[in-house]
């Protein structure tokens, strides 16, 4: 095994290691949410393993995300954020024991709406 990056994993580092804080956020939901499309897409095709292991790191992806708040930011929004992603992990829990594909889709495209919000506040942050 060589110590030398692809080209492709030298650009990834150097994307992580050059981005705001915002950014990295943006990424680790970019990420959360590729990972729950694979899940879910081994989930309807009957792939339980390959399933569960893609769905298990979005679910770390979003526990980083909720331990990664700030509660001194307020009372309001961290609250939210916390309940948001409790619901997440609710939600994402009975879609894995059911086999309930359609419940990883709600949870990937409640993360989207996050993603969003938070790459505009990036973006606004790097303008100032």
């Amino acid at each position: 095994m060589s110590n030398i990056a692809s080209p492709q994993q030298a650009y990834r580092r150097g994307t992580v290691l050059s981005a705001t804080p915002g950014q990295l956020t943006v990424m680790l939901y970019d990420g959360a949410r590729r990972f729950l499309g694979q899940a879910a897409a081994a989930m309807s095709a009957g792939e339980v393993e390959r399933a569960h292991k893609t769905q298990r790191r979005a679910e770390m992806i979003i526990s980083h995300l909720d331990g990664a708040i700030d509660d001194e930011q307020g009372e309001q929004l961290p609250g939210r954020l916390h309940a948001i992603y409790r619901f997440a992990m609710i939600h994402l829990h009975e879609g894995r024991m059911t086999q309930d594909a359609v419940k990883l889709e709600e949870v990937s495209r409640m993360l989207g709406e996050l993603r969003d919000a938070w790459a505009r506040v990036a973006e606004e942050v790097e303008r100032s």
